[in-house]
């Protein structure tokens, strides 16, 4: 154990080592002017250099040890033409391999400037799309690896650098399997070790990255790096490690290889797409991983927005199963439950006409049973237009008080069936009042109230010329009335009595005759205030108009509200019809 310094050993201007050293000086190499060490591993050191032939910078890894063994000797340089032959974008170029004064072997490398994918992923700037970008780039250079027959075995974000202008680099080689090499036998590894280190000798690679197989001490073939990468997908999504480091990440391997980022971080709204493809790569079963390249191309897939067709259809199919089954309940609790799984469906699939059938008939066609939640918000609805009618009967009964001095300017005989109609009145209006305040109140009683008035109104004006139209404004205005709405009979019954039954109690000589017909011509009276002049002229002229004029406002008020409900209601079934695509 002891290789995790490699992870560092092309960077050079960000992430320094926590100790700048500088060479040893029994280490010299012709042609280069030596600096500082910027990456140390068990075996061998990273340090910055300047070749003077050409004049540029380029990085030097070259043997720790001043007397290496044969093993260190023979891995250092199979490291080394393993990344010299290896010619892609995101593996590090290697510019020359050769030996210092003393025979040790180095080689140089292109120099890095940028941070690891790991610090990359705990910097908060660092956006989703980006830090799949770059996991792209290395599922791509370790797919050009494997066509090559070579295994990296130890994939991690340690080992892997994101430059100062977006290029990406797979790191440290050191540990990789030639698959057509007979000399596969790797090194020794040294005394010391470190949670997290690469570990060299019964295991290869990191514990919490390494694949089931290798946290066994199998044979690490390419999908081993592919487990590997669904590790480092699945710290990208969920925003935390797949497996502790350290012994307990080989234990967590080996009981749980595989699980899903949404699940472990159901909050941070993980697509189904790219968790599918992180599972697909974690899967415990080699054979069942997919390759580096396809993995790449399921997460280009997702960044191109380009979803694939036949799973949101598949998606889609599964979310309209389970509104047919919430709607087969026929429970009205779960008629909500099927409208976002048919919502869900008809985003997945917006041309699925058998979805956008279900979300229309489930948004225009009211069911048989209201939902709780439903019943509750429509009784809300319903009550705010109760008010909104309950203000234009109590303005309507004030404008009638306000008629009591033209009535008063006719001499009235009998105060007390003045007082009783207007007092009567004055209390509906604060009846109504009440009503607003409280709309749950129950005024059916104020039906039999309106008749005592309407009763006496026919003593004060008589029961025919204006009278009717009272009649018809007041049982007009009654039957609109949330509590009244469906009891139109009573209401039209209770307003038919308080006309008839005064007529009938002066058929039978109970009350004074307030009409009769004499010479071909209909003569209405009243028993209340005297009849003639001016002043009932006046009043005759102000019930006459006044009335249906206060009828129609009162009626246009609750028109006017109703028109507003239907085309809110209308243009809600308009736009419904542009979503979802029907005509």
């Amino acid at each position: 154990m002891g290789h995790s310094g490699d992870a560092d050993e092309t960077r050079a201007d960000t992430e320094p080592a926590p100790e700048r050293e500088a060479p040893s000086p029994h280490h010299e190499l012709a042609s280069y002017r030596l600096g500082e060490v910027i990456g140390r591993g068990g075996m061998g050191e990273v340090v910055l250099a300047h070749d003077t032939r050409i004049g540029r910078d380029v990085a030097v890894k070259r043997m720790r040890s001043a007397e290496p063994s044969g093993p260190e000797l023979s891995r250092f340089m199979r490291e080394a033409t393993i990344q010299a032959r290896l010619e892609h974008p995101a593996i590090v170029p290697v510019h020359e391999l050769g030996t210092d004064t003393s025979g040790r072997p180095f080689f140089t490398m292109k120099r890095l400037a940028g941070v690891t994918l790991q610090a990359k992923m705990r910097d908060p700037d660092a956006t989703l799309q980006e830090l799949l970008r770059a996991f792209i780039d290395v599922c791509f250079a370790i797919e050009f690896a494997h066509s090559r027959g070579v295994v990296h075995r130890d994939l991690k974000p340690a080992n892997i650098m994101v430059g100062d202008f977006g290029e990406v680099y797979v790191l440290d080689w050191g540990v990789a399997r030639v698959l057509a090499s007979p000399h596969d036998t790797p090194a020794v590894a040294p005394a010391a070790s470190h949670p997290g280190d690469t570990e060299i000798g019964t295991l290869l690679g990191t514990p919490g990255y390494m694949a089931p197989e290798q946290a066994r001490g199998d044979e690490a073939n390419a999908p081993a790096d592919v487990y590997a990468l669904g590790s480092i997908l699945f710290e990208i999504l969920a925003r935390e490690p797949l497996h502790p480091m350290g012994s307990a990440g080989i234990a967590s391997t080996l009981d749980y290889p595989t699980a899903s980022p949404a699940t472990r971080a159901p909050d941070l709204g993980i697509p189904p797409e790219l968790d599918a493809a992180c599972v697909a790569a974690l899967a415990s079963n080699p054979a069942a991983r997919p390759s580096a390249r396809e993995l790449a191309r399921l997460v280009q897939r997702f960044l191109d927005g380009d979803r694939d067709l036949e799973q949101r259809r598949a998606l889609a199919a599964e979310q309209l199963t389970a509104a047919d089954a919430a709607l087969a309940t026929g429970e009205p609790a779960r008629r909500a439950e099927a409208m976002r799984a048919a919502g869900r469906a008809l985003a997945l699939d917006p041309h699925s006409t058998r979805a956008a059938a279900v979300v229309s008939s489930l948004m225009l066609e009211p069911p048989s049973e209201l939902p709780a939640n439903l019943a509750s918000e429509l009784a809300d609805a319903e009550i705010r237009q109760a008010t909104v009618d309950a203000r234009g009967a109590m303005l309507s009964h004030l404008v009638f008080v306000a008629s009591l001095p033209i009535v008063l300017w006719n001499h009235v005989r009998q105060p007390a069936p003045v007082i009783a109609v207007y007092a009567i009145s004055l209390f509906l209006a604060w009846l109504w009042y009440r009503f607003i305040a409280d709309p749950k109140r129950n005024m059916l009683w104020t039906v039999p109230l309106n008749a005592i008035l309407l009763g006496l109104v026919t003593r004060l004006l008589g029961p025919f010329v204006v009278m009717p139209i009272i009649l018809a404004t007041t049982v007009g205005g009654l039957v609109t009335q949330r509590h009244l709405l469906h009891r139109p009979l009573f209401v039209i019954g209770t307003m038919f009595l308080a006309l008839v039954v005064p007529l009938a109690l002066e058929h039978v000589g109970v009350l004074a005759e307030t009409w009769r017909v004499a010479d071909g011509a209909l003569i209405s009276t009243s028993t209340i205030v005297d009849i003639g002049g001016l002043p009932t002229t006046v009043m005759l002229l102000v019930a006459t108009v006044g009335t249906p004029i206060v009828g129609a406002l009162y009626n246009r008020s609750i028109a006017v509200a109703r028109q507003a409900a239907h085309r809110k209601l209308e243009i809600q079934a308009w736009h419904l019809r542009q979503l979802v695509e029907v005509e």
